[in-house]
């Protein structure tokens, strides 16, 4: 009798969990996420490959790349790019990660400096979230960069935790995806959990960008 009300109580279960699966799809659909989505990775997709070819590029046609950035590393030290890379990513990344990967790529042992950029942008992004979480303090500025970041926010009520990952993985911005979920005060705790996806976009890039200059 137990067993058979253990049975009942799983299907039951299965039930409901299927039901929420096909609501969220149906959200989901309706929200155009999955359309969002595939835009958001095919713009990736180019961005990458137009990255490579311009880096290609310049290093056939323009200027040796290798050795600038062997210049770089000789001329600054480590604790200097990173620092410039930390304001970089805080303050809106300013400078694209992918030529500080590429930088990490002639450094002596270069998947440790990808995991203290990866680790960076990671600190970076909790930074900007800390001070959209604070801009209530000054409404005026809170006003402004809201109806700057306005597109960010509405992607964000709708779509909670993924929206945070696709700002860490993808082209999107993730210092104002950051920025947003600090402004509408989106769950800390999830926010660092969704936000651990930066270091799979420095891996994948690396996987490329190392192979070009190592």
């Amino acid at each position: 009798m137990q067993k058979s009300l253990g049975i009942k109580n799983n299907l039951k279960s299965n039930l409901s969990l299927s039901k929420r699966l096909v609501l969220l799809n149906r959200y989901y659909q309706i929200t155009k996420f999955y359309s969002f989505l595939k835009n958001t990775f095919f713009k990736g997709s180019v961005a990458i490959i137009i990255f490579i070819l311009l880096l290609v590029g310049l290093e056939l046609f323009v200027l040796d790349f290798n050795s600038l950035l062997n210049h770089l590393v000789a001329s600054y030290s480590s604790k200097v790019i990173f620092s410039f890379f930390l304001a970089s990513e805080t303050i809106l990344g300013l400078i694209p990660p992918e030529v500080f990967i590429a930088w990490a790529s002639k450094s002596a042992n270069p998947w440790l400096f990808l995991f203290t950029l990866a680790t960076i942008s990671y600190v970076g992004g909790i930074i900007s979230y800390l001070i959209g979480n604070r801009l209530f303090l000054i409404p005026s500025i809170k006003n402004h960069i809201e109806n700057k970041i306005a597109k960010h926010i509405v992607n964000l009520r709708k779509w909670g935790g993924l929206f945070v990952l696709l700002g860490a993985i993808s082209p999107i911005p993730h210092s104002l995806v950051s920025l947003a979920s600090g402004l509408i005060k989106y769950n800390f705790k999830y926010y660092l959990i969704w936000s651990l996806f930066r270091y799979a976009r420095f891996v994948i890039y690396a996987l490329v960008i190392f192979k070009v200059f190592i």
